[in-house]
């Protein structure tokens, strides 16, 4: 598996860490994103850090009947360890604000389903996903990212496997340090796209 230090050498590499001034899906700023898109965009080596995830899921998930992602950020992420896990993989994506299956996905009743994202901030998108699955009557086994950045934000209550856990402060919009007053912010998160 790969270290915390050579993760963070992959991300910096592919530009998949930036800095800046951004509002993330949680609707909190930060003065770097972590943008996965671009990680995931060099197979060359999104592939160490993908194996090494899926090294740690099968470490903590003993049986997995079906992985589940929001789109967009957790589909190309969501895919890959499905297919180095050979597990079923679907999306839920949004429709009018909310998550839905749609293209005839379908989570079974008792399934053990996880979910995966590529970037879990607060886990509000893994906590939607999660409310389909109890709709299913079917099982959460737990949550699994590339980047764990909750720090004490955390919505879930269940495990989170990570590849990497970064400590990033976020802000209110109210409470922005002075750095961040004088960048204007943008917002590269797919939430809220239309």
């Amino acid at each position: 598996m790969l270290s915390y230090t050579d993760s963070l050498k992959i991300l910096k590499e592919t530009n998949a860490l930036i800095e800046g001034h951004f509002i993330l899906s949680s609707g909190l700023h930060s003065s770097q994103y972590v943008q996965c898109a671009q990680l995931l965009s060099k197979p060359a080596k999104s592939k160490f850090i993908c194996s090494s995830l899926s090294e740690k899921i099968k470490n903590n998930f003993k049986k997995i009947d079906i992985i589940l992602s929001p789109a967009m950020g957790g589909i190309v992420i969501g895919y890959e360890i499905g297919r180095i896990l050979n597990i079923e993989t679907i999306f839920a994506e949004r429709v009018n604000g909310e998550f839905q299956l749609r293209r005839d996905f379908d989570i079974k009743k008792n399934s053990r389903v996880l979910v995966i994202e590529d970037v879990i901030t607060t886990g509000k998108s893994s906590l939607e996903c999660s409310a389909l699955v109890t709709k299913a009557n079917a099982e959460i086994l737990g949550f699994a990212c590339i980047i764990d950045r909750c720090g004490n934000n955390s919505l879930l209550n269940q495990k989170i496997i990570s590849q990497i856990k970064i400590d990033i402060p976020t802000y209110t919009k109210d409470n922005l340090p002075k750095e961040l007053q004088s960048i204007p912010p943008i917002k590269p998160g797919s939430r809220g796209v239309k």
